[in-house]
């Protein structure tokens, strides 16, 4: 991905599982993924951890506050609640 993602730009958290192929390292909670939400600020570009936590060569990527509608995630939350994540760009699929 190499657009930047806008505040407010609707996106997908990938539904992806790469822990079933070996050792991780990820940031992107597992109860998140395939889920939709919002993004409400890009935060800068870093290292990505996934590969430093390895000692391996880790490419830039932008990392964005994105929010979540609570209840969509949690059955019983409160209606009017957000849960706001930090989360990488190459973890988001931007949604028309």
């Amino acid at each position: 991905m190499t657009a930047a993602l806008a505040p407010g730009a609707p996106v997908r958290v990938r539904d992806a599982w790469p822990e079933r192929f070996g050792s991780v390292h990820q940031r992107t909670p597992h109860y998140l993924r395939g889920r939709e939400g919002r993004v409400v600020r890009r935060l800068g570009a870093f290292l990505n951890p996934e590969n430093l936590a390895f000692g391996a060569p880790a490419p830039v990527v932008a990392l964005y506050h994105v929010a979540f509608d609570a209840a969509a995630v949690w059955p019983g939350a409160p209606a009017d609640g957000d849960l706001l994540v930090e989360i990488y760009e190459h973890w988001l699929e931007p949604l028309p």
